[in-house]
């Protein structure tokens, strides 16, 4: 598996995991409700999320069925699981239109691949991926990043938001924009 047609081999991946980063603002969500006019300039996600979820739902691999009818929603976990020696391909993408995101993963070593769907080569062939230890992005904007589990010890490691805000899920401490990455021997 190649996330770009490289010829090189250097976008080479054993599994991948797509994350949706974005947030969610309960005070705007209850204005539409009540179909009151929209204050977009006052829009502040206080909930922020990887796909459409909050930690530790993060880590639950099962849809999550919502509270109105039961039907299930957020159907995409954000739980990264690989086999030690195996490379992971992380499809990072910001749905934000209030904030910059910052992630990190301790641990594993990180390389910045690709940015906005575009490999990080130059256009006589250059390579410009580099070894990084996060990675921003902004509203729209897409990272294509490797883990390389060749040389980390099995276990649980963590991708989270650096802004300590983003952890939190609005008032409650201990949540928000992070996921468990777990490496089985």
């Amino acid at each position: 598996k190649y996330a770009y047609n490289d010829g090189d081999g250097s976008t080479y991946y054993d599994v991948d995991f797509p994350l949706q980063l974005g947030g969610f603002d309960p005070n705007f969500h209850d204005e539409s409700e009540t179909v009151q006019p929209l204050s977009f300039a006052l829009l502040k996600d206080t909930y922020p999320m990887i796909n459409g979820r909050g930690y530790p739902d993060t880590i639950n691999p099962d849809p999550i069925p919502n509270s109105f009818n039961g039907n299930l929603s957020q159907k995409e976990s954000s739980l990264i699981v690989a086999t030690k020696g195996e490379k992971i391909l992380l499809r990072l993408s910001s749905l934000s239109t209030t904030d910059f995101y910052t992630v990190t993963v301790l641990g594993i070593p990180m390389k910045l691949i690709a940015k906005d769907a575009r490999q990080l080569k130059g256009p006589d062939g250059k390579d410009f991926s580099k070894m990084t230890a996060s990675v921003t992005l902004g509203g729209g904007e897409t990272r294509d990043v490797l883990l390389d589990t060749f040389e980390v010890q099995p276990g649980t490691y963590f991708l989270y938001a650096t802004n300590l805000n983003f952890l939190s899920n609005n008032t409650e401490d201990y949540g928000g924009m992070m996921t468990e990455i777990i490496i089985n021997p």
